[in-house]
Protein backbone atom coordinates (compact mmCIF):
# COMPACT_ATOMS: atom_id res chain seq x y z
CA UNK A 1 0.00 0.00 0.00
CA UNK A 2 3.01 2.59 0.79
CA UNK A 3 4.04 1.84 -2.58
CA UNK A 4 1.20 1.89 -4.28
CA UNK A 5 0.55 5.55 -2.00
CA UNK A 6 4.37 6.48 -3.28
CA UNK A 7 3.22 5.78 -7.15
CA UNK A 8 -0.13 8.12 -6.97
CA UNK A 9 2.17 11.02 -5.77
CA UNK A 10 4.85 10.76 -8.26
CA UNK A 11 2.88 13.00 -10.80
CA UNK A 12 2.99 15.91 -8.32
CA UNK A 13 6.46 15.18 -7.50
CA UNK A 14 7.20 15.36 -11.03
CA UNK A 15 5.31 18.48 -11.25
CA UNK A 16 7.82 19.73 -8.37
CA UNK A 17 11.22 18.06 -10.13
CA UNK A 18 10.57 19.92 -13.40
CA UNK A 19 10.31 23.35 -12.20
CA UNK A 20 12.84 22.46 -9.88
CA UNK A 21 15.23 21.46 -12.82
CA UNK A 22 14.23 25.04 -14.44
CA UNK A 23 15.60 26.51 -11.50
CA UNK A 24 19.19 24.59 -11.24
CA UNK A 25 19.64 25.36 -15.41
CA UNK A 26 19.23 29.10 -14.34
CA UNK A 27 21.62 28.93 -11.58
CA UNK A 28 24.28 27.35 -13.55
CA UNK A 29 24.45 30.26 -16.09
CA UNK A 30 23.42 32.74 -13.61
CA UNK A 31 24.99 31.76 -10.13
CA UNK A 32 25.59 35.24 -8.84
CA UNK A 33 22.29 37.50 -9.00
CA UNK A 34 22.80 40.91 -7.44
CA UNK A 35 20.92 40.05 -4.15
CA UNK A 36 18.06 37.79 -3.22
CA UNK A 37 15.67 39.92 -4.75
CA UNK A 38 16.59 39.54 -8.24
CA UNK A 39 16.04 35.67 -7.82
CA UNK A 40 13.59 34.48 -10.41
CA UNK A 41 10.57 32.62 -9.12
CA UNK A 42 11.41 29.30 -10.10
CA UNK A 43 14.86 29.79 -7.71
CA UNK A 44 13.49 31.24 -4.83
CA UNK A 45 11.00 28.31 -5.48
CA UNK A 46 14.33 25.57 -5.10
CA UNK A 47 15.43 27.32 -1.92
CA UNK A 48 12.01 27.10 -0.15
CA UNK A 49 11.82 23.34 -0.80
CA UNK A 50 14.67 22.74 1.00
CA UNK A 51 12.51 23.53 4.02
CA UNK A 52 9.95 21.21 3.41
CA UNK A 53 12.35 18.65 1.64
CA UNK A 54 12.12 15.54 4.16
CA UNK A 55 8.18 15.67 3.37
CA UNK A 56 8.55 15.36 0.02
CA UNK A 57 11.22 13.63 -1.49
CA UNK A 58 12.31 11.48 1.79
CA UNK A 59 9.84 8.69 0.37
CA UNK A 60 11.77 7.84 -2.24
CA UNK A 61 15.43 6.78 -1.56
CA UNK A 62 16.32 7.92 -5.23
CA UNK A 63 15.48 11.20 -4.04
CA UNK A 64 17.47 11.62 -1.01
CA UNK A 65 21.05 12.79 -2.59
CA UNK A 66 18.95 15.02 -4.37
CA UNK A 67 17.72 16.70 -0.63
CA UNK A 68 21.20 16.94 0.66
CA UNK A 69 22.38 18.82 -2.31
CA UNK A 70 19.13 21.37 -1.99
CA UNK A 71 20.88 22.06 1.66
CA UNK A 72 24.06 22.42 0.21
CA UNK A 73 22.65 24.68 -2.78
CA UNK A 74 20.89 26.98 0.17
CA UNK A 75 24.44 27.27 2.38
CA UNK A 76 26.14 28.32 -0.87
CA UNK A 77 23.58 30.59 -1.60
CA UNK A 78 23.41 32.13 2.41
CA UNK A 79 27.14 32.50 2.40
CA UNK A 80 27.61 34.15 -1.19
CA UNK A 81 24.53 36.74 -0.01
CA UNK A 82 26.63 37.39 2.67
CA UNK A 83 29.55 38.27 1.17
CA UNK A 84 28.14 41.47 -1.06
CA UNK A 85 31.10 43.99 0.53
CA UNK A 86 34.20 45.14 -1.53
CA UNK A 87 36.75 43.43 0.53
CA UNK A 88 38.97 41.05 -1.46
CA UNK A 89 38.13 38.30 1.42
CA UNK A 90 34.43 39.15 -0.08
CA UNK A 91 35.70 39.17 -3.83
CA UNK A 92 37.36 35.52 -3.15
CA UNK A 93 34.63 34.29 -1.44
CA UNK A 94 32.08 35.40 -3.71
CA UNK A 95 34.26 33.85 -6.57
CA UNK A 96 34.39 30.64 -5.23
CA UNK A 97 30.87 30.44 -3.81
CA UNK A 98 29.45 31.28 -7.45
CA UNK A 99 31.43 28.28 -8.84
CA UNK A 100 30.39 26.02 -5.82
CA UNK A 101 26.92 27.27 -7.19
CA UNK A 102 26.88 26.42 -10.61
CA UNK A 103 28.41 22.90 -9.71
CA UNK A 104 26.21 21.83 -7.12
CA UNK A 105 23.12 23.14 -9.52
CA UNK A 106 24.54 21.07 -11.95
CA UNK A 107 24.46 17.86 -9.84
CA UNK A 108 21.15 19.02 -8.62
CA UNK A 109 20.12 19.09 -12.37
CA UNK A 110 21.78 15.45 -13.10
CA UNK A 111 19.76 13.98 -10.06
CA UNK A 112 16.50 15.24 -11.21
CA UNK A 113 16.54 14.24 -14.74
CA UNK A 114 17.92 10.88 -13.70
CA UNK A 115 15.07 10.26 -11.41
CA UNK A 116 12.84 11.64 -14.22
CA UNK A 117 14.41 9.11 -16.20
CA UNK A 118 13.85 6.14 -14.14
CA UNK A 119 9.83 7.05 -13.64
CA UNK A 120 9.24 7.78 -17.44
CA UNK A 121 11.06 4.39 -18.24
CA UNK A 122 8.87 2.32 -15.98
CA UNK A 123 5.68 3.28 -17.23
CA UNK A 124 6.66 3.45 -20.90
CA UNK A 125 8.00 -0.40 -20.50
CA UNK A 126 4.74 -0.71 -18.45
CA UNK A 127 2.43 0.34 -21.44
CA UNK A 128 4.53 -1.39 -24.11
CA UNK A 129 3.84 -4.80 -22.27
CA UNK A 130 0.19 -4.08 -22.23
CA UNK A 131 -1.87 -6.60 -24.32
CA UNK A 132 -3.21 -4.18 -27.19
CA UNK A 133 -6.72 -4.74 -26.38
CA UNK A 134 -5.86 -2.69 -22.99
CA UNK A 135 -3.97 -0.21 -24.11
CA UNK A 136 -4.54 3.59 -24.08
CA UNK A 137 -3.23 4.26 -27.96
CA UNK A 138 -2.73 8.28 -26.80
CA UNK A 139 -0.65 7.80 -23.64
CA UNK A 140 1.49 5.34 -25.27
CA UNK A 141 2.12 7.24 -28.35
CA UNK A 142 2.72 10.16 -26.01
CA UNK A 143 5.15 7.77 -24.08
CA UNK A 144 6.77 7.06 -27.10
CA UNK A 145 7.45 10.31 -28.20
CA UNK A 146 8.66 11.83 -24.95
CA UNK A 147 11.29 8.78 -25.07
CA UNK A 148 12.36 9.34 -28.47
CA UNK A 149 12.79 13.09 -27.64
CA UNK A 150 14.51 12.05 -24.47
CA UNK A 151 17.28 9.87 -26.66
CA UNK A 152 17.37 12.09 -28.88
CA UNK A 153 19.25 14.75 -27.13
CA UNK A 154 22.57 12.85 -26.85
CA UNK A 155 24.42 10.16 -25.29
CA UNK A 156 24.21 9.79 -21.54
CA UNK A 157 25.68 6.40 -19.60
CA UNK A 158 23.27 6.37 -16.91
CA UNK A 159 20.23 6.13 -19.47
CA UNK A 160 21.72 4.11 -21.49
CA UNK A 161 21.93 1.02 -18.68
CA UNK A 162 18.00 1.89 -17.81
CA UNK A 163 17.46 1.32 -21.48
CA UNK A 164 19.40 -2.09 -21.47
CA UNK A 165 18.45 -3.34 -18.17
CA UNK A 166 14.54 -2.74 -18.91
CA UNK A 167 15.55 -3.93 -22.56
CA UNK A 168 12.68 -1.45 -24.34
CA UNK A 169 14.65 -2.09 -27.54
CA UNK A 170 13.44 -5.66 -27.76
CA UNK A 171 10.01 -4.62 -26.82
CA UNK A 172 9.87 -1.40 -29.32
CA UNK A 173 10.50 -4.46 -32.00
CA UNK A 174 7.92 -6.15 -30.85
CA UNK A 175 5.61 -3.05 -30.81
CA UNK A 176 6.73 -2.85 -34.34
CA UNK A 177 5.86 -6.32 -35.65
CA UNK A 178 2.53 -6.67 -33.98
CA UNK A 179 -0.19 -6.76 -36.14
CA UNK A 180 -2.83 -5.98 -33.65
CA UNK A 181 -1.05 -2.53 -33.25
CA UNK A 182 -2.10 0.86 -34.81
CA UNK A 183 -0.47 2.80 -37.46
CA UNK A 184 0.11 5.80 -34.84
CA UNK A 185 2.07 3.18 -32.61
CA UNK A 186 3.96 1.17 -35.35
CA UNK A 187 5.72 4.48 -36.71
CA UNK A 188 6.20 5.72 -33.23
CA UNK A 189 7.71 2.86 -32.20
CA UNK A 190 10.03 3.23 -35.34
CA UNK A 191 11.19 6.65 -34.77
CA UNK A 192 11.93 5.83 -30.81
CA UNK A 193 14.37 2.76 -33.00
CA UNK A 194 15.49 5.59 -35.39
CA UNK A 195 16.41 7.30 -32.19
CA UNK A 196 18.54 4.65 -30.37
CA UNK A 197 20.46 4.19 -33.08
CA UNK A 198 21.37 8.03 -33.40
CA UNK A 199 21.82 7.90 -29.13
CA UNK A 200 24.37 5.06 -29.53
CA UNK A 201 24.95 3.24 -32.68
CA UNK A 202 27.81 0.80 -31.65
CA UNK A 203 25.25 -0.28 -29.15
CA UNK A 204 21.84 -0.94 -30.89
CA UNK A 205 23.07 -1.57 -34.47
CA UNK A 206 23.21 -5.07 -33.79
CA UNK A 207 19.91 -5.61 -33.14
CA UNK A 208 18.91 -3.49 -35.36
CA UNK A 209 20.45 -6.12 -38.18
CA UNK A 210 19.96 -9.44 -35.95
CA UNK A 211 15.93 -8.03 -35.42
CA UNK A 212 12.82 -7.93 -37.29
CA UNK A 213 12.93 -3.87 -37.31
CA UNK A 214 13.87 -3.83 -41.35
CA UNK A 215 11.18 -6.18 -42.30
CA UNK A 216 8.64 -4.45 -40.32
CA UNK A 217 9.64 -1.35 -41.71
CA UNK A 218 8.96 -2.50 -45.44
CA UNK A 219 5.89 -4.18 -44.77
CA UNK A 220 4.52 -0.99 -43.02
CA UNK A 221 4.92 0.65 -46.10
CA UNK A 222 4.01 4.00 -44.95
CA UNK A 223 5.94 7.53 -45.84
CA UNK A 224 7.42 7.39 -42.06
CA UNK A 225 8.62 3.72 -42.22
CA UNK A 226 10.55 4.48 -45.31
CA UNK A 227 11.37 7.67 -43.99
CA UNK A 228 13.05 5.75 -40.82
CA UNK A 229 14.45 2.85 -43.11
CA UNK A 230 16.28 5.78 -44.95
CA UNK A 231 17.55 7.45 -41.69
CA UNK A 232 18.61 3.74 -40.73
CA UNK A 233 20.66 3.04 -44.06
CA UNK A 234 22.22 6.22 -43.68
CA UNK A 235 23.71 5.81 -39.68
CA UNK A 236 24.71 1.69 -40.36
CA UNK A 237 25.71 2.03 -44.06
CA UNK A 238 26.69 -0.65 -46.56
CA UNK A 239 25.64 -3.69 -43.23
CA UNK A 240 22.21 -2.82 -43.17
CA UNK A 241 22.21 -2.73 -46.81
CA UNK A 242 23.67 -5.87 -47.17
CA UNK A 243 20.55 -7.31 -44.63
CA UNK A 244 18.11 -5.10 -46.98
CA UNK A 245 19.72 -7.04 -50.28
CA UNK A 246 19.92 -11.03 -48.15
CA UNK A 247 16.14 -10.61 -46.67
CA UNK A 248 14.78 -10.04 -50.21
CA UNK A 249 13.43 -6.83 -49.43
CA UNK A 250 14.60 -4.51 -52.32
CA UNK A 251 12.04 -5.91 -54.78
CA UNK A 252 9.47 -4.37 -52.63
CA UNK A 253 11.37 -1.27 -51.58
CA UNK A 254 11.25 -0.63 -55.98
CA UNK A 255 7.76 -1.57 -55.97
CA UNK A 256 7.12 1.63 -54.13
CA UNK A 257 8.22 3.85 -57.01
CA UNK A 258 5.03 2.27 -58.67
CA UNK A 259 2.55 4.15 -55.68
CA UNK A 260 0.08 6.84 -56.56
CA UNK A 261 0.34 8.48 -53.14
CA UNK A 262 3.37 11.36 -54.29
CA UNK A 263 4.94 11.08 -50.67
CA UNK A 264 5.20 7.71 -50.76
CA UNK A 265 7.28 8.02 -54.79
CA UNK A 266 9.87 10.65 -52.97
CA UNK A 267 10.52 9.03 -50.01
CA UNK A 268 11.24 5.47 -51.88
CA UNK A 269 13.31 7.72 -54.53
CA UNK A 270 15.44 9.09 -51.21
CA UNK A 271 15.64 5.01 -50.51
CA UNK A 272 16.40 3.96 -53.38
CA UNK A 273 19.52 6.68 -53.81
CA UNK A 274 20.85 5.86 -50.37
CA UNK A 275 20.93 1.93 -51.59
CA UNK A 276 22.96 3.14 -54.83
CA UNK A 277 25.42 4.88 -52.75
CA UNK A 278 25.96 2.54 -49.89
CA UNK A 279 25.39 -1.14 -51.68
CA UNK A 280 27.21 -3.31 -52.65
CA UNK A 281 27.20 -5.62 -56.04
CA UNK A 282 24.64 -7.54 -54.80
CA UNK A 283 22.30 -5.03 -54.16
CA UNK A 284 22.82 -2.91 -57.16
CA UNK A 285 22.32 -5.55 -59.25
CA UNK A 286 18.51 -6.76 -57.69
CA UNK A 287 17.91 -3.20 -58.23
CA UNK A 288 18.21 -3.62 -62.07
CA UNK A 289 17.24 -6.22 -62.31
CA UNK A 290 13.66 -5.36 -60.90
CA UNK A 291 13.82 -2.74 -63.76
CA UNK A 292 14.66 0.43 -61.70
CA UNK A 293 16.04 2.24 -64.69
CA UNK A 294 12.85 2.14 -66.83
CA UNK A 295 11.08 3.36 -63.49
CA UNK A 296 13.58 6.13 -63.05
CA UNK A 297 13.04 7.01 -67.30
CA UNK A 298 9.24 7.33 -66.60
CA UNK A 299 9.74 9.46 -63.36
CA UNK A 300 11.68 11.53 -64.99
CA UNK A 301 9.48 11.71 -68.04
CA UNK A 302 6.42 12.62 -65.76
CA UNK A 303 5.15 16.47 -64.82
CA UNK A 304 7.53 16.26 -61.58
CA UNK A 305 10.50 15.10 -63.41
CA UNK A 306 12.72 16.67 -66.39
CA UNK A 307 16.39 17.36 -67.19
CA UNK A 308 18.68 19.34 -64.96
CA UNK A 309 20.05 20.86 -68.64
CA UNK A 310 17.20 23.23 -68.24
CA UNK A 311 18.77 25.36 -65.47
CA UNK A 312 20.72 27.51 -68.12
CA UNK A 313 17.39 28.99 -67.68
CA UNK A 314 18.02 30.66 -64.32
CA UNK A 315 20.74 33.03 -65.02
CA UNK A 316 22.56 34.77 -62.39
CA UNK A 317 22.47 32.04 -59.70
CA UNK A 318 25.26 29.53 -59.16
CA UNK A 319 24.56 26.15 -60.53
CA UNK A 320 23.56 24.45 -56.86
CA UNK A 321 21.19 27.36 -56.19
CA UNK A 322 19.84 26.65 -59.56
CA UNK A 323 19.00 22.80 -59.13
CA UNK A 324 17.43 23.34 -55.66
CA UNK A 325 15.22 25.53 -56.99
CA UNK A 326 14.51 23.54 -59.89
CA UNK A 327 13.92 20.36 -57.98
CA UNK A 328 11.78 22.07 -55.74
CA UNK A 329 8.96 21.93 -58.21
CA UNK A 330 10.38 18.85 -60.20
CA UNK A 331 11.35 16.18 -57.68
CA UNK A 332 11.95 13.75 -60.00
CA UNK A 333 14.42 15.68 -62.55
CA UNK A 334 17.37 13.93 -63.81
CA UNK A 335 16.68 10.79 -61.27
CA UNK A 336 18.53 8.42 -63.95
CA UNK A 337 21.51 10.78 -63.61
CA UNK A 338 21.24 11.00 -60.09
CA UNK A 339 20.79 7.53 -59.44
CA UNK A 340 24.37 6.75 -61.38
CA UNK A 341 26.08 9.49 -59.92
CA UNK A 342 25.12 7.68 -56.19
CA UNK A 343 26.80 4.39 -57.46
CA UNK A 344 29.84 6.12 -58.52
CA UNK A 345 30.59 8.85 -56.04
CA UNK A 346 29.36 5.68 -52.96
CA UNK A 347 31.14 3.82 -50.83
CA UNK A 348 29.83 0.04 -51.66
CA UNK A 349 31.14 -0.51 -55.15
CA UNK A 350 34.96 -1.28 -56.02
CA UNK A 351 36.57 1.24 -58.98
CA UNK A 352 35.07 -1.77 -61.89
CA UNK A 353 31.91 -2.47 -60.68
CA UNK A 354 31.02 1.05 -60.99
CA UNK A 355 32.29 1.28 -64.64
CA UNK A 356 30.36 -2.01 -65.01
CA UNK A 357 26.49 -0.59 -63.74
CA UNK A 358 27.81 2.79 -65.68
CA UNK A 359 27.61 0.91 -69.04
CA UNK A 360 24.38 -1.65 -67.90
CA UNK A 361 22.56 1.69 -67.15
CA UNK A 362 23.14 3.13 -70.02
CA UNK A 363 22.30 0.38 -72.01
CA UNK A 364 18.97 -0.06 -69.74
CA UNK A 365 18.48 3.59 -70.33
CA UNK A 366 18.46 3.45 -74.13
CA UNK A 367 16.30 0.14 -74.10
CA UNK A 368 13.70 2.52 -71.96
CA UNK A 369 13.47 5.59 -73.48
CA UNK A 370 10.60 6.14 -75.83
CA UNK A 371 12.82 8.09 -78.40
CA UNK A 372 16.49 8.47 -79.65
CA UNK A 373 15.69 11.90 -78.78
CA UNK A 374 14.86 10.79 -74.94
CA UNK A 375 17.62 8.58 -74.44
CA UNK A 376 20.19 11.25 -76.69
CA UNK A 377 18.97 13.39 -73.55
CA UNK A 378 19.55 11.15 -70.20
CA UNK A 379 22.41 9.56 -71.64
CA UNK A 380 24.00 12.96 -72.09
CA UNK A 381 23.10 14.40 -68.18
CA UNK A 382 24.22 10.16 -67.06
CA UNK A 383 27.72 10.99 -69.14
CA UNK A 384 27.69 14.63 -67.95
CA UNK A 385 27.01 13.94 -63.91
CA UNK A 386 29.38 11.08 -63.27
CA UNK A 387 33.14 11.03 -64.40
CA UNK A 388 34.11 8.89 -67.46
Amino acid sequence: MEEQSSKEENPQVLKVLEALKQASQELQAHPDPNSADSYSPAIKALLELENESDAILSKDPHLSTLSQRLADLKSLLETLQNSRGYSIRNFLTRRVSTHSISKVAGSIESEIQSWIDRESMEKLVKSLKENPEEENEDELVGLLTQFEERVSQGFNRELQDLVLKSKVFLLLERILSDPNRSKRIHEQSANSIAALIGFNKDVFVGQVLMGPTIHALVTMASVQSIRVLCSLIKSIKSPLVDEIESNGEIPKIISFLDYKDLQMKLVSMDCVLEIGYFGRKEAVDAMLNEGLVKKLVELQRSELGGDLIELSRFQGESRESREKKFLQGHPFASCVARFAVQLEVGEGLRQREKRAFKQEILKRLREASASDAEAATIIAEVLWGSSP
